[in-house]
């Protein structure tokens, strides 16, 4: 029981003694969309600032590799420059992290060719492809056999590992990230708001029936920061006035970035997109 309850609390964090903290929304590879808001974040982010990153760093766009080593790069620079914490800097899991990561560990899946469909049309084909892999070839191994798939997870695993910091990446990506305060709650989509956060399920990237409309706080929390919903299209002003937060825009075409900065109160400060 013991083992459950701490590898529960290890998929959270809690940021403490944060004077501000910085949100960068889904990117979904627009790597140059990416380096406007790198640039603006380097320039402004000052002593005891915290980050969090909110997840869907790849998928859907053709940069996946370059747009995380653009992420690992931001995060090195900031832990130098501010001799920050390793626990400044946050990676949320996002359905496309989630989904990644189930593609590299295909062999266990139950029904293999199906899982690897249903991902290419949600935009994990775009990421292998980033990596060097074919989509064909993963359609193909997918439908011959456990043997055959282990030798393909094996090798991507490899070339993901070759690049510095995107296996611990993938490893490290946490569900959601709260101040000490526990005024603000940041989540990749959503959160169940009939449940307290340690017994929420993957709705965190998935996202929660009407969670869009939550006009009232979730337990203390007086705000919900989260990178990405399927539908949302509000101006920034409509974003600066509601408990849900949305880093996001659609369409997917829009191709620019949302980033805020609040207090550890839950107070907005600005928010704003790439360039």
């Amino acid at each position: 029981i013991q083992s459950n309850i701490l590898k529960k609390e290890s998929n959270f964090i809690e940021l403490s003694n944060a004077k501000r903290i910085w949100a960068i929304g889904s990117i979904h590879s627009n790597y140059d969309s990416f380096k406007s808001i790198k640039k603006h974040i380097l320039l402004n982010f000052k002593s005891k600032d915290k980050l969090v990153i909110l997840g869907n760093v790849i998928g859907l766009g053709n940069k996946a590799k370059e747009t995380l080593t653009s992420i690992i790069d931001l995060r090195f620079k900031l832990m130098a420059n501010h001799n920050l914490d390793p626990k400044d800097v946050i990676f949320l899991r996002g359905a496309q992290e989630e989904m990644f990561l189930k593609l590299m560990q295909l062999q266990i899946a139950p029904n293999p060719q199906e899982i690897v469909e249903w991902m290419f049309e949600h935009g994990v084909d775009k990421t292998i492809e980033s990596y060097g892999f074919s989509k064909d070839e993963a359609k193909n191994i997918s439908s011959q056999g456990t043997l055959s798939i282990s030798k393909w997870t094996i090798r991507i695993n490899s070339v993901v590992t070759s690049f510095p910091g995107h296996q611990e990446y993938f490893y490290n990506l946490k569900h959601a990230a709260f101040t000490n305060t526990k005024k603000i709650l940041f989540v990749n989509r959503g959160v169940d708001v009939s449940r307290p956060l340690s017994a929420q399920n993957d709705c965190f990237w998935w996202g929660y029936q009407n969670f869009s409309k939550i006009n009232q706080p979730y337990g203390t929390y007086i705000r919900i920061v989260r990178g990405y919903e399927s539908q949302h299209s509000n101006s920034i002003e409509n974003i600066k006035n509601s408990v849900v937060c949305t880093l996001f825009k659609q369409p997917l075409s829009y191709n620019k970035i949302l980033c805020g900065l609040f207090n550890h109160d839950g107070e907005i400060i600005d928010v704003f997109e790439s360039q």
